[in-house]
C-alpha cells in the first residue's frame, strides 16, 4: 500500500504541476465523496448534448432509477426520477439495481436488474436482467418488453454491455451467490473452523448480445470466479468476506469492461458489497469471452482504514472520461465514517502504465484537480 500510495502522490503532484505551468491563478480542485448518494454509479458522456449523465442504485428513487447531469464531471444536477418500476408492463416488483445507460441508434438503453414477478417457485432471489428504452438520457425509460432480457435458469445482476470496433455486441453480468454452493479450500477451510457449513459463490459470465438487444446469442461463458485454492494470489483478498466471518459468500460482481491497445480489460468487485471488505480488481484478455487473468496487483482499490483513511465498501465500478477526453477517472461508490451505511459516489484518477496495469489513485477525500477540460 505504501508502493501504491506513492505512486498517486508523484501521480497528483505532476498533475498539479502541468496544470500550475499552465495558469496558476485558475487552478481548481474536487474532494470526494460527491453529493450523490448512489450505490453501482455508472456515467454515460452524451456526445449530442456534451453532458455526463450519472444513474445508479437508490439516490431516493422508488421502485427505479434517478439521473444526475454534469458538465464537468464533479458539479450534479439532480434531473429526478427517470425510470419507474410500477409503469405499465413492467416486469420487475422489487430490488431495482444497477442501471446502465447507453447511447445506441438514437436511443438510450437502460440495462438494469430487477426481481421477476413471475417466480413459481418461489425463490428469495428471482433477479433477471431487463433493458429499457428512451428518446434522451432522462426518460422516461419504458420497459421494451413486458419480461426479462433472457432466464439463464440462476438469478443474475449487474449487467455491462460492451461495444466491440468489430461490431459485435457482448453482454457480462454475475451470476448471483444464491443457491450456488461451490468446493473450495476456502469452504473446508470456514467448515473445520465451524463458522459456515458452505459457501456460496458469484461467478461473472459473458455472452453475445443480439444487435436490436433483443435477446442473446449463444451460450453464456464463465468468465471470473473465485479462486479454488488458498494459495492462489488471488485467494486472500477475494475471500475477506469469509476470512472475517462476515458471511457465507464470496462474490465476482460488478464486472466493467474496456479495451486498450489489443487488450481487453475486465474490472470486478469482491467480498460483500454491503460490508467494508467490498474491493475492485481485473483481469485481462485477448477476445472480449476470454479466457481472463487476474491480475498481480489487484486489488486496485480497497478500503484505506488500515492508512488512518475513513473510506471502507470501495466497489462496483465504472470508467469515465474527462471533457478533453485524456484523464481515466474510476467511478465507483464507497462508505466514509460520515456517510454510515449510506453509499456515496467517489471519482478518482486512475491510468495504465507501461506495463498494461490499471492503477487507481485512491479512495481519495482530500483535494483532487479538476478533471481537465481543455
Amino acid at each position: 500500500m505504501k508502493f501504491k500510495f506513492s505512486l498517486g502522490l508523484v501521480f497528483f503532484c505532476l498533475l498539479s504541476g502541468y496544470l500550475s505551468a499552465q495558469d496558476k491563478t485558475t487552478l481548481k480542485t474536487y474532494t470526494n465523496p460527491l453529493p450523490v448518494s448512489f450505490g453501482d454509479p455508472y456515467i454515460l458522456f452524451d456526445k449530442p448534448s456534451k453532458t455526463y449523465y450519472m444513474h445508479g442504485t437508490g439516490g431516493g428513487a422508488k421502485d427505479g432509477f434517478g439521473s444526475y447531469s454534469s458538465s464537468d464531471l464533479v458539479n450534479w444536477k439532480n434531473e429526478g426520477q427517470v425510470y419507474f418500476g410500477k409503469q405499465k408492463g413492467a416486469w420487475g416488483i422489487g430490488d431495482f439495481w444497477a442501471p446502465e445507460v447507453y447511447h445506441y441508434k438514437n436511443k438510450y438503453y437502460m440495462f438494469y436488474s430487477a426481481q421477476w414477478g413471475h417466480n413459481p417457485a418461489n425463490e428469495l432471489e428471482n433477479f433477471k436482467i431487463g433493458v429499457a428504452v428512451a428518446d434522451k438520457p432522462t426518460g422516461p425509460f419504458i420497459d421494451m418488453t413486458d419480461k426479462p432480457l433472457f432466464d439463464p435458469g440462476y438469478p443474475v445482476i449487474d449487467a455491462n454491455v460492451y461495444f466491440d470496433p468489430n461490431g459485435k455486441l457482448y453482454l457480462y453480468y454475475s451470476r448471483c451467490c444464491y443457491k450456488n454452493p461451490v468446493k473450495s479450500e476456502v469452504a473446508d477451510w470456514a467448515k473445520e473452523k465451524g463458522w459456515f457449513n458452505e459457501i456460496e459463490e458469484s461467478w461473472v459470465y459473458g455472452v453475445e448480445l443480439k444487435p436490436d438487444l433483443s435477446g442473446v446469442i449463444g451460450s453464456p461463458v464463465l468468465l471470473l470466479r473465485p479462486p479454488l485454492k488458498m494459495d492462489d494470489p488471488q485467494a486472500e483478498w477475494e475471500s475477506r468476506s469469509v476470512t472475517s466471518k462476515e458471511v457465507n459468500r464470496r462474490w465476482t460482481e460488478g464486472s466493467f469492461t474496456f479495451k486498450k491497445g489489443n487488450t481487453y480489460y475486465m474490472m470486478y468487485s469482491a467480498n460483500f458489497f454491503g460490508g467494508e471488505n467490498y474491493a475492485i480488481g481485473y483481469a485481462t484478455a485477448k477476445h472480449p469471452l476470454g479466457p481472463y487473468k487476474k491480475a498481480d496487483n489487484n486489488p486496485i482499490l480497497q478500503k484505506n482504514t488500515g492508512q488512518g483513511g475513513g473510506v471502507t465498501g470501495t466497489g462496483h465500478n465504472s470508467i469515465a472520461f474527462s471533457p478533453d477526453g485524456k484523464q481515466m477517472f474510476c467511478v465507483y461508490h464507497g462508505r466514509t465514517t460520515a456517510s454510515g451505511s449510506k453509499r456515496v459516489v467517489f471519482i478518482d484518477r486512475m491510468y495504465i502504465n507501461t506495463d498494461g496495469k490499471i492503477v487507481v489513485v485512491g479512495p481519495t477525500t482530500t483535494p483532487q484537480p479538476m478533471p481537465l477540460t481543455k
